[in-house]
């Protein structure tokens, strides 16, 4: 990348006032342009496959395909990007997960702008950034301190990609013949992956999958 050039920025967030602010405040900076953004994580997955933006701002918890699921996806049609967690998701799994799924950067929405800023300069130029309160997080579990959500998240964790998929749709209210159409599935295939998900997180009901969302923060109460 030109030194000189902007750098080129991708927004992936489901809630359009957010990307409204985000895109605002960060065209007060001539070092940034936003080149695009979208609020469905498979629309932008196509459009950065087609953009190359040098950063990536990606939010985690969205319909049908969580921020932590698309960051494999992106790497495969864009190697080079930079990727920057933007969430209110502050807990210790979260950072791990999206660490370990190839995010450099973890940034909270309630951070200063100017501390967005310098991640995605950050990240830019080949460093990992780490928000000071999620990297006092990990610094606590390193030292041995309390682990406050591990527990809560540990089902979770046993899930692969496609159910995580399949479970956000199904805690969204959506049938099997929505979720079959959504993730190009047959409607065996997802009533399959329904009951495994019962079974799995121990929820008998669609309802109580919708619960166990909410409390894991994949959906807003």
């Amino acid at each position: 990348m030109d030194a000189n050039a902007p750098i080129q920025i991708f927004l992936v967030d489901d809630q359009s006032m957010i990307r409204a602010g985000i895109r605002s405040m960060l065209s007060k900076n001539p070092r940034f342009q936003v080149s695009g953004s979208s609020g469905d994580p498979r629309a932008a997955i196509e459009a950065i496959g087609k953009e190359f933006p040098d950063v990536i701002l990606l939010d985690i918890s969205m319909p049908g395909l969580s921020g932590i699921d698309a960051i494999s996806q992106i790497r495969k049609i864009h190697p080079r990007a930079h990727i920057v967690m933007l969430t209110h998701h502050e807990g210790e799994t979260f950072v791990e997960q999206a660490l370990q799924a190839g995010a450099d950067g973890y940034l909270s929405k309630d951070s200063d702008p100017a501390e967005l800023a310098l991640a995605i300069e950050s990240v830019s130029a080949g460093r990992l950034y780490l928000s000071p309160k999620v990297a006092g997080v990990l610094f606590s579990r390193a030292r041995g301190g309390p682990n406050p959500v591990a527990l809560g998240t540990s089902r979770l964790q046993s899930l692969t990609p496609r159910e995580r998929e399949v479970f956000q749709l199904l805690a969204l209210g959506k049938s099997n013949k929505e979720v079959a159409k959504v993730l190009g599935l047959s409607l065996g295939t997802a009533k399959k992956h329904r009951e495994n998900l019962q079974a799995k997180l121990a929820c008998g009901s669609a309802a109580e999958l919708a619960l166990l969302a909410i409390k894991e923060g994949m959906l807003s109460a």
